[in-house]
């Protein structure tokens, strides 16, 4: 599997792929890519941070991050070394380990249960403590194998989701067509500031 290349040609060939974690594999649905620097939408946009320091590279490595102060999501780094790029696991089909992930998510539908980034991590009990891992290494505590070939006919791309400004146009998101377990598309939200009145 190769994972160093131009983010926006890798994340496509990652649907298909098997992600395993503690007991659950999933086959992942949809991805979103991010280009690092040069995509408002990244992470890695103002450059290189503690946070984003493992999006630089090497290429093959978790990028896991915490968000809205309760959700962990996480990313396949992409491109060549030094150069920031990650693609986001948005959403696959439980296909190993569907009684885990169960407990896992318990108020789940089954093709609910990695449907959307942070259920996904739930399903596969990911956190930060994964980031950084080399999902390649067959000894890894989180492995990315290849899955059944994907034809180009039976991807679909469009917008990511909840990405705004000049990174809203950019036909990033990546989903395997017609695939129940793909997350809902969800436009970025304008934040309105408050005026106060004197």
């Amino acid at each position: 599997m190769r994972l160093e290349g131009p983010v926006t040609e890798v994340a496509p060939t990652l649907l298909g792929c098997v992600l395993r974690a503690n007991g659950v594999a999933v086959r992942l649905t949809e991805v979103e890519a991010y280009e690092g620097e040069s995509d408002p939408g990244s992470h890695a946009f103002r450059g290189r941070t503690p946070r984003t320091e493992v999006m630089f590279g090497p290429a093959g490595r978790a990028y896991v991050y915490f968000t809205y102060g309760m959700h962990w999501c996480m990313n396949v780094v992409c491109g060549p070394d030094g150069v920031a790029s990650a693609a986001l696991i948005r959403a696959g089909e439980v296909v190993e380990g569907v009684e885990l992930a169960r407990e896992r998510r318990p108020r789940s539908k089954d093709r609910d249960l990695a449907r959307g980034p942070a259920r996904l991590t739930q399903a596969l009990a990911i956190d930060g403590t994964y980031g950084g891992v080399d999902l390649l290494d067959p000894s890894s505590p989180v492995r990315l194998t290849s899955g059944d070939p994907v034809i180009s006919s039976r991807v679909s791309a469009g917008p990511r989701v909840g990405v705004g400004g000049a990174g809203a146009a950019r036909p990033w998101r990546f989903w395997l067509t017609d695939e129940p377990t793909v997350s809902v598309y969800r436009p970025a939200v304008t934040r309105r500031r408050r005026t106060v009145t004197p």
